[in-house]
Formats: structure tokens, sequence, C-alpha cells
């Protein structure tokens, strides 16, 4: 007898194909490249100073003596930790993941720069701002993904059509009157229903809308039940 097959548990590598993973990890990280080489592009159009790759994937600029080197590393915050997180949740969407992906980037970056320059870097103000840039990706990303998982799905239908009812309601005040008005017909309708039992054929109309009746007086010993 065949066994059946569990189904797979929330979160399994099912659910998320290797291939799927590294195509995720290329988006970002060609994300992350493309931001960063258009922001110092275009600092240094401003400040007049030349553009080199070295910007990019070296980590000389990046110190604490010069203004330029400040300017470098907060452009680096910036892309790391603020577009990164806003990349990751479009791309990724899922406050699990985003640590593991915002780690992923930074650790792919030291890689590339330590394989370019030939040797890992050696300013403290590029790892700080690495390390600032990690922890802005991580805190705005798993703030981001856990605000999409957690807003309300409308459905639209019967929902959205009371929810206006409601409002239109609320907002039409001639509405209300009119629905008071119903109310009091029904009160006296009712009034009338008791005084017809009382009075006869005034008002001997049956709840159900039928034909009118009366009340006949009836001899005595009759409807007794005795013969």
């Amino acid at each position: 007898m065949a066994r059946r097959r569990r189904p797979p548990r929330p979160g399994s590598l099912s659910e998320l194909p290797p291939l799927k993973i590294a195509s995720q990890i290329l988006a970002l990280q060609a994300l992350y490249y493309t931001f960063s080489f258009t922001l110092l592009l275009f600092s240094a159009l401003v400040a007049g100073t030349a553009f080199t790759i070295d910007l990019v994937l070296g980590w000389q600029s990046i110190r604490g003596d010069t203004t330029q080197g400040w300017l470098c590393g907060f452009l680096a915050m910036l892309n790391g930790g603020v577009l990164m997180g806003a990349a990751i949740v479009v791309l990724i969407g899922r406050s699990k993941l985003v640590t593991d992906f915002a780690l992923s980037l930074h650790f792919i970056h030291l890689v590339v720069v330590t394989f370019y320059t030939g040797e890992l870097p050696k300013h403290m103000a590029w790892w700080v701002s690495m390390a600032c840039a990690s922890v802005l990706g991580v805190v705005l990303g798993t703030w981001g993904c856990r605000y999409r998982e957690l807003k309300p799905i409308s459905f639209g239908g019967n929902g959205a059509g009371n929810n206006n009812g409601h409002a239109r309601g609320q907002s039409q005040p001639g509405e209300l009157r009119n629905s008071n008005e119903h109310v009091r017909g029904a009160g006296d309708g009712e009034e009338d229903l008791e005084q017809g039992f009382s009075r006869g054929p005034r008002n001997g109309r049956g709840r159900d809308g039928g034909g009118g009746y009366e009340m006949v007086d009836m001899p005595p010993g009759e409807g007794s039940g005795m013969r």
C-alpha cells in the first residue's frame, strides 16, 4: 500500500527553490550597484570631481578625514540601507527572509570589494558605514514587509456595498427621516389592528394583508363544544 506524502510545511524549500533565491539575490545585487553608480556619479558631477569605478567597487573613497569620504559613506548607507530595504520589500516581500537577503547583499559586496582591490578594507569608516547600512536595510525591510503582510485584504462585493450604504445613510439625514416615518407608520398600523379587534369591521385587516374580517357576537351555548 502506497504511503501518502505529507504536504510541505509552510516556509519550506519547496516554496523557495534555489533558482528563485539565486535570481532574487542577483536582482538585488544588480540594483545595489546600479543605485551606487547613479548616486556616486551624480555626487561627482555636482562636486566637480573625477568619477572612477573605484568609487563603486573600492573602499578607499570612504574615509573619515575628508568631506568627500563622509559623503561617500553617507551615500553608501543611503543605498545599502534605505534603497535596498525598499527593494527587498518589493522583490522579497517576506519579513522572515529580510535579514538573510540584507546580510547576503553586503557580504557579497565585501567579497567583490576584496577581490577588486586585492585586500580587505582597512578604513574603519568603511566598516561602520556598511554596518549601519545593514542595520537600516534589515529594520526598514522588516517593517515594510510586515506592513504588507498585515494589511487587510478587501474582497469587494457585499462588504463594500454595505460600507457605502452605511456611509450614505450617515451623510443623508433625509433617509433617516424616511426610515423613522416608516417605523411610525408600522406602529400606527399595529395600533389600528388592535382597534380592529375591538371595533369590528372598521380596520379589520390581518397581518398578512388578507381580506377583511369582523367580530361577531355568538349566542350563549354555542362554541362550548357540548351538544
